[in-house]
């Protein structure tokens, strides 16, 4: 028995009104002798009794003891130096691990050597530690991987980041740009002009193309220029504004302009010798019109095409340039935030932080994922392996994932009548509900309910999403399933415009039809009709 060392209010200050883990360990025979309440719910114990039982976790609370040597060599250490202190991964109970810190102090009574253990849970400062590590490297392997030149400047043009494209387009080494200034980069003698631009986009800094209506060139390390297009964007770090700006080099673009040129010059001759001969040539003029119409339908086509990826990219660059920027601000900002409080006593304002980052980086997460199934489904990756489903458990389950999405007072309701399992790929049926009660939680408001219906009859699923929000307007519905697209209300709502893009696919993937009903401030309601026959009917 551990003697008598210290006063009963003693042993409720040191003990029983902490919230760390306290023990006292006898350094001669190698074991606790005592640990306060929190230690005991920390380790996953029911009583102290019962931890002290037990023949490993009394002894030592590494998820790996020390044995022989290496334990004798850690006590005589810390019984010559009276204290210690170390991080450790501990175990509990149950068999789980988790990070602690171990705080050591020894002292003495009646001639026998005791410690006095102290153990501080820092599983979830790892954890966010790990998680902004991750988020860090998507964002490296996103800039540093891009297909288009990425410079960064502050307010004087001075390049502060470039990626790898960026240098092999201009010709320079890694890390060489970032001793030079934007100016650096453009022809000589359009330095200064340059300068002039640079400020006033300092004065009123927004997302747009360079070089309305003039052609724009940049100046490789070897002084060669090349024709660029040049889209600008920016964000500010405490208050320090930096401007970024997206470069593509158009070398065969315009060649293939200058091919395009040509071409039509010399179908002009073709004309002017055609209306010459006309009164003997008609047959063969005819042919020549017949060729030159597929020739301008093929034009026609190439210039949508074109226009198309270009309105595409822009609005790429601007929604990923505003759905990256904020949430890397507010990760930047809880990381410096946590230095300013090193303290154990602080943890509630570090957990404050801590879960802005969790946050954060889930939704980067879900930016990314959004991003990586649009490239699937565009690759073919992506094929529907159907199977048998219960759809009333897959929606539960579903919903009870999407409870921690709810706003205050907001409820999800189901009403199903689908007694009988179904043939469905259920992977892609999750992925589309979570995708629709996401927007329906999104875009309603406090206190309001989330109905999902559906019926299964004739082989056929039929499922309807109906929410209370804001509605969609008529003229927003025939683009809501296209890549990018935000309806007019929903502007200032985070989001990507890919979510019903993704949904259209997979239900197309599913052989199966979706639409849409809306009324501005009364609710959407999209419903999914989805080919379904039981499972021994999809066997025979």
């Amino acid at each position: 028995m551990l003697p008598n060392l210290y006063s009963n209010d003693l042993t409720d200050l040191l003990f029983e009104n902490s919230d760390d883990f306290i023990g006292i360990y006898d350094l001669v025979n190698e074991q606790f002798v005592r640990v306060n309440r929190a230690g005991v719910r920390l380790l996953g114990f029911s009583s102290e009794a019962a931890l002290l039982a037990d023949p490993i976790r009394s002894r030592s609370l590494r998820h790996e003891p020390l044995e022989g040597e290496h334990r004798a060599s850690l006590i005589e250490r810390i019984l010559s130096a009276g204290h210690h202190e170390e991080t450790t991964q501990i175990r509990r109970q149950d068999g789980q691990t988790f990070w602690g810190q171990l705080i050591i102090n020894t002292f003495s009574t009646q001639e026998k050597q005791f410690a006095l253990i102290r153990l501080i849970d820092q599983g979830r400062l790892h954890q966010a530690e790990r998680e902004l590590e991750y988020s860090v490297r998507r964002y490296e392997a996103i800039f540093s991987n891009a297909t288009i030149g990425i410079i960064v400047c502050d307010e004087q043009g001075q390049i502060v980041s470039a990626n790898q494209k960026a240098d092999e387009l201009l010709g320079y080494k890694p890390g060489e740009l970032t001793t030079l200034t934007i100016e650096q980069m453009v022809p000589t003698g359009v330095g200064r002009y340059h300068q002039k631009l640079r400020e006033s986009f300092n004065a009123n800094p927004q997302v747009r193309s360079m070089g309305h209506n003039r052609d724009l060139h940049a100046q490789r390390k070897d002084g060669s220029v090349f024709p660029v297009e040049i889209s600008l964007s920016y964000f500010k770090l405490e208050n320090e504004l930096f401007v970024v700006a997206y470069i593509i080099d158009i070398t065969f673009k315009k060649e293939a302009e200058q091919q395009l040129l040509a071409h039509r010059d010399h179908i002009e001759r073709l004309n002017a010798d055609l209306e010459q001969k006309v009164a003997d040539r008609t047959h063969a003029l005819m042919n020549t019109l017949d060729q030159l119409e597929q020739s301008k339908d093929e034009l026609a086509r190439a210039l949508a095409a074109e226009r198309e990826l270009g309105e595409l990219k822009s609005r790429f660059v601007s929604m990923a340039s505003h759905e990256f920027r904020t949430p890397l601000t507010a990760v930047l900002t809880s990381a410096t935030l946590i230095e300013k409080y090193p303290n154990s006593d602080q943890q509630d304002k570090r957990q404050k932080h801590l879960n802005r980052i969790r946050v954060t980086v889930n939704h980067l997460n879900d930016i990314l994922e959004e991003f990586l199934s649009v490239g699937k489904l565009e690759e073919g990756k992506i094929e529907a392996h159907p199977a048998e489903v219960d759809v009333a458990g897959l929606v539960a389950e579903t919903v009870t994932d999407m409870q921690g999405m709810l706003k205050p007072n907001q409820t999800i309701q189901t009403d199903l009548l689908c007694p009988k399992p179904v043939w469905l790929d259920p992977s892609l049926l999750r992925k589309i509900l979570v995708n629709l009660l996401s927007n329906a939680i999104k875009y309603s408001g406090p206190g309001s309910v989330v109905l999902v219906k559906g019926t299964c009859a004739d082989d056929q699923l039929s499922l309807a999403i109906i929410d209370q929000g804001m509605g969609i307007s008529k003229a927003d519905q025939d683009h809501l399933f296209e890549r990018f697209f935000r309806a007019n209300n929903a502007i200032n709502v985070p989001g990507t415009g890919l979510g019903l893009h993704i949904v259209g696919r997979y239900v197309e993937l599913m052989q199966g039809t979706v639409s849409l009903q809306s009324e501005l401030g009364q609710g959407t309601t999209i419903t999914l009709t989805l080919p379904s026959g039981t499972s021994n009917t999809a066997s025979r």
